[in-house]
């Protein structure tokens, strides 16, 4: 006779037949023997079950660089599970306020933020990144000055601990920087990935389904400018991230037009298309994109939301498996320095390959 086990896994039934040798008064029995497999596999698929109801361990956050809101924001969203945008899976229990004394906008807010972490949400402040990493599983680089990436990447890196590592937005303040993290993470095997919130924004995901396919796209939005990280890489990022949501890999190509008040940068893509991002500092800083279709043309503005980009950056904690190519993130970062190339050069085109 033939007996039938059936066991939920995580809303997946799974069936087991298991074979009884014996018969006694017309019913089945197990032997000695098939009744301990029996019960050694009911013990697994009792195991099997309670582990697949069990929820994923919380991950531990560490955050480098306090100098930014951006570490007050995804702090709330990620430890405030009352909160109606709460992310779950991970935790802030640690930062490292680093700051930058040469730019302002690090130097005037380090302590604020720091304080705000440390009295708001009881964040471990901790002396240097070799502790921050030894009390994590995941990082946060947030420093906002894109300059000092590399060299706190290289003390994470320095621990000989694979954690994954998020870096906000810009991976770095130049191609050169940003070549060498990657070079760095590949050696050393530690994965990471970078991106502007606005990537996730729910307005690019419905452009990209504009009719008849994408033949090209352009985006704006703010970019003020900041000597100490040069063109797009201070804040043009956000609507260059925009442009290659949409656009996807493969420029060749740059010319940048700069006036006072705007930059236009204009992207030739290998198959033909145009990719235009302009950059604002006088008049409205607000964000928008315009998609060209085979059968329309479609435009939206764009909103910035944290929740979408911290949803993405947990899965990549727990996956370590980075949502955007590292490729990507590199050609982004050469779209901008080939941009400031052509700007210096009174507006002649840079081919991204004089990069490489």
């Amino acid at each position: 006779m033939w007996g039938t086990v059936l066991a939920d896994f995580g809303g997946e039934v799974h069936c087991l037949l298991i074979g009884a040798g014996n018969e006694v008064g017309g019913k089945g029995i197990l032997s000695p023997m098939n009744k301990a497999a029996f019960l050694a596999t009911i013990a697994i698929l009792l195991l099997l079950a309670q582990g697949a109801g069990q929820e994923r361990a919380e991950i531990r956050v560490g955050i480098i660089g306090l100098d930014t809101s951006h570490v007050t924001a995804f702090t709330r969203l990620l430890n405030d599970k009352n909160a109606p945008d709460h992310v779950p899976g991970a935790r802030v229990v640690a930062g490292f306020p680093g700051g930058s004394p040469d730019l302002a906008a690090s130097a005037t807010r380090v302590e604020k933020y720091t304080a705000e972490l440390r009295d708001s949400w009881q964040v471990e402040i901790v002396k240097d990144i070799p502790t921050l990493v030894s009390r994590v599983d995941a990082i946060l680089l947030e420093s906002v000055d894109g300059r000092v990436h590399l060299e706190q990447f290289r003390q994470v890196l320095a621990t000989g601990q694979k954690k994954p590592v998020f870096i906000d937005k810009p991976l770095a303040a130049g191609h050169r920087d940003a070549r060498e993290i990657r070079r760095l993470a590949h050696a050393a095997g530690v994965p990471w990935w970078s991106s502007s919130s606005l990537r996730y924004a729910p307005a690019l995901e419905d452009l990209q389904q504009v009719p008849g396919g994408l033949q090209g796209a352009s985006t704006y939005g703010p970019a003020t400018l900041e000597p100490t990280n040069p063109g797009f890489f201070w804040y043009g990022i956000h609507a260059t991230e925009m442009l290659y949501k949409l656009m996807g890999t493969g420029c060749e190509e740059v010319t940048e037009v700069h006036t006072e008040g705007a930059d236009v940068v204009v992207g030739r893509w290998k198959d033909g298309r145009i990719g235009v991002v302009r950059g604002i500092r006088k008049g409205s800083h607000d964000y928008g994109a315009l998609a060209f279709g085979g059968k329309s043309v479609q435009y939206s503005q764009v909103k910035s939301n944290y929740r979408p980009l911290l949803v993405e950056v947990v899965r990549f904690f727990q996956t370590r498996v980075p949502p955007v190519p590292n490729e990507e993130t590199l050609e982004i970062m050469a779209f901008m320095e080939a941009a400031e190339r052509s700007r210096e050069r009174g507006g002649i085109p840079v081919k991204l390959q004089e990069l490489q």
